[in-house]
């Protein structure tokens, strides 16, 4: 994609068309990785939620024009997709050993290798979430910051153990049907969006239908089995020192993991954002309510909108202290709606 540092208009076909698609062969196996923007910039690693890829999860954020110029006007985006939930993957052999959420954290290490790059920013929704605060305790010296999507931190509760075991009962007997995908539509999206008798869905959850149409359900499968058998890390969090940003919908299934995460996450360096009327998925449901709390996380690494500045960051980010702007419910958008924020008690 041509560099456009000097510009706030962002071309989306480009964003979208431009990238280029790189396999990785790991020892667990070969990841895609989705890189757009210039790699001469700090890099922002995306990790989505199970069944999703790059398009599904992280589209609505990035046609979002606003948001798309903040993050590509500073980072190059690196899109990882778990194994096999690439565009266009391939059924994965059944007689794979099934990695394990250690597997998966692993094979970031070996992405960031691979293409040379120092400490990242992350960005993760859900399950992707739980993999990148994971990698972040692993690697602290990787990972400027986290920026998390109703994440995950204890291992699975009865209610989602049990859950989890009807879709993946679906998958292997049934495949991709379509109780299952409403079973995934329900863990991303509000009710507001998912539609009723009376009400259409929307279009955004037609179009992750659609992209879960494509899922091989043995990619998807092995993901969830990953996932389902995940150790509790919660209380690892205090150790964590990268400055944590966290987003998540008050109709999401996981708002209470959201809110317990941030009970053990060190006050000093985190932040909650509730976006009300949301799901799990905000990145595409209510793109729009994560610029301000962005643009201020941001600002702490002395990155803005590119209209506030002339030139390109090319230089690694400093991971400073926390901004006090960050912790200030006003600089957050407490006074905007739909956005709702409080830091952790």
């Amino acid at each position: 994609m041509a560099d456009s540092s000097d510009s706030v208009s962002v071309d989306m076909e480009t964003i979208y068309l431009g990238g280029k698609e790189h396999i990785v062969r790991t020892g667990c196996g070969s990841v895609s990785v989705i890189v757009y923007g210039d790699q001469d910039k700090p890099a922002l690693v995306t990790y989505p939620d199970l069944a999703l890829n790059h398009v599904s999860c992280f589209q609505g954020l990035f046609f979002c024009p606003e948001a798309a110029s903040l993050l590509l006007h500073n980072f190059c985006i690196y899109h990882i997709s778990p194994p096999g939930h690439e565009l266009g993957a391939a059924a994965i052999c059944p007689d794979d050993p099934v990695p394990s959420v250690d597997d998966l954290t692993d094979q970031i290490i070996e992405v960031l290798n691979y293409f040379r790059l120092g400490a990242v920013m992350c960005m993760g929704v859900t399950a992707g979430a739980y993999i990148l605060t994971q990698f972040a305790m692993k690697y602290r010296e990787w990972v400027l910051g986290l920026i998390l999507v109703s994440p995950l931190c204890k291992a699975p509760s009865w209610t989602e153990w049990l859950y989890n075991k009807v879709m993946s009962n679906l998958l292997y007997f049934y495949g991709m049907s379509s109780m299952l995908k409403e079973c995934l539509l329900h863990r991303y999206f509000s009710k507001e969006v998912r539609g009723s008798a009376e009400i259409p869905e929307s279009d955004i959850v037609q179009a992750c239908r659609r992209l879960l149409d494509e899922k091989q359900s043995i990619n998807v499968l092995r993901f969830l089995q990953a996932i389902d058998r995940r150790p509790d890390i919660s209380e690892g969090l205090k150790r964590l020192k990268c400055r944590t940003l966290v987003f998540v919908g008050d109709n999401s299934p996981f708002h209470s993991e959201a809110i317990y995460m941030m009970s053990k996450l060190d006050r000093r360096y985190s932040a909650l954002v509730e976006v009300q009327a949301c799901g799990s998925m905000v990145t595409e449901e209510q793109p729009h309510a994560m610029l301000i709390p962005m643009e201020y996380f941001l600002m702490g690494y002395g990155l803005h909108r590119p209209c506030q500045f002339n030139g390109s960051p090319r230089s690694p980010l400093s991971p400073s202290c926390i901004a006090p702007e960050l912790l200030s419910p006003e600089s957050m958008g407490l006074k905007l709606k739909p956005i709702k924020t409080r830091v952790s008690p």
